[in-house]
């Protein structure tokens, strides 16, 4: 195998075998705790900008399986593992990793010690990095200067797309496309409602004017607060529809409402995280995928109570919004895999929308 080569903004420099494309790929090193769900994380739109830690050993076991995608592409800009396995088995497999990356253009690195390397991020925090198989050095300042932009501009849909129900219909919801995973739309469509997609530019006055029964915000990847937009058309829509967000659409809610988020040191990736519920005392182990929470303080006076909190960091994970009936989730309630243990966000949010305002 070609050598590849993973150079930190801190100066260390690892040494592994390369898989998936040749080049060079530069992005912000995060972690991802999850041992299943490859396809959906490679293509999970969240990751965009992102080199992929994979702390569990063993990558590329049983292939991609095209079903199972969130988005038509790959949306990390690399891939580090452990090991890769170029001989998957499996009978959904339609290809392996290695075809998918190079026919995507993501540069993967094996063999490097992934311990290490989730060890660094746990302590020091999320790090710029560059995976090549060129000889030549990045330049460090630049490596240091690095930061993803435009990642929802990059992400989302650039045409409104109308999706036709699964069975009888119910509702019309807008889903505003963030960056948003298939899997939040057949959600939606599998309860029979008729999804319109609208790209993350969208006026609010256009959604408004529809006749929508409910509004969805979808995940996404980056900074909320980097969308100022989005967040001055989800203001206009407060309390003139049910609204649901998830993930980055979360965040940017209780931007809308006026509180504030906050960058973590290494963030939640990974399908095994404890989300407790307030209201029951239930605890829920949820997937999830960010950098950046609400900051809990911040969401007096603005209408919102804090539902769901991480219990490794208590840090806060959901929103109620009782008077603009609206909710909110940082955790993704429609993974594949994942048993919320009779907590259902997509009947809630249905059940909303029959409620009215």
């Amino acid at each position: 195998m070609k050598k590849a080569y993973l150079y930190l903004e801190n100066g260390q420099v690892l040494e592994g075998q390369s898989f998936g494309a040749c080049g060079t790929a530069m992005g912000e090193l995060v972690f991802t705790t999850g041992m299943t769900g490859c396809t959906e994380s490679l293509t999970d739109p969240s990751y965009y900008g992102q080199l992929v830690v994979y702390t569990f050993p063993q990558f590329g076991n049983y292939g991609i399986c095209h079903e199972d995608k969130e988005s038509p592409h790959c949306q990390m800009g690399g891939v580090i593992v452990r090991e890769y396995c170029s001989t998957p088995s499996n009978f959904r497999c339609d290809e392996s990793v290695d075809s998918f990356l190079k026919a995507q253009n993501v540069v993967g690195i094996a063999g490097v010690d992934t311990r290490v390397l989730t060890q660094m991020l746990r302590d020091g925090g999320v790090l710029n990095a560059v995976i090549t198989t060129e000889e030549t050095k990045p330049d460090l300042a630049a490596l240091k200067a690095y930061r993803v932009e435009q990642s929802v501009e990059n992400t989302s849909c650039t045409e409104i797309q109308v999706l036709p129900p699964q069975g009888d219909k119910t509702h019309n919801v807008a889903l505003l496309d963030y960056g948003a995973k298939e899997s939040i739309c057949r959600s939606l469509l599998a309860r029979g409602c008729t999804v319109t997609v609208y790209p993350y530019n969208t006026p609010a006055e256009e959604i408004l004017a529809a006749g929508q029964d409910g509004v969805m915000l979808s995940n996404g990847p980056g900074n909320p607060a980097d969308n100022s937009f989005c967040i001055q058309q989800i203001q206009k829509l407060f309390g003139a529809l049910p609204m649901f967000g998830i993930g980055l659409g979360h965040q940017m809610m209780a931007l809308a409402a006026g509180a504030m988020t906050k960058k973590l040191k290494f963030g939640h990736r990974g399908a095994n995280q404890p989300s407790m519920d307030l209201e029951t005392g239930k605890v829920l182990i949820t997937t999830q995928n960010y950098g950046y929470a609400i900051d809990e303080a911040s969401l007096a006076g603005t209408g919102g109570k804090m539902r769901f909190v991480n219990v490794n960091d208590g840090t806060c994970e959901g929103v109620d919004y009782p008077a603009s009936h609206a909710f909110s989730l940082q955790f993704h309630p429609e993974a594949h895999g994942v048993s919320l243990e009779g907590y259902s966000a997509f009947d809630r949010f249905i059940d909303m929308m029959k409620e009215g305002l």
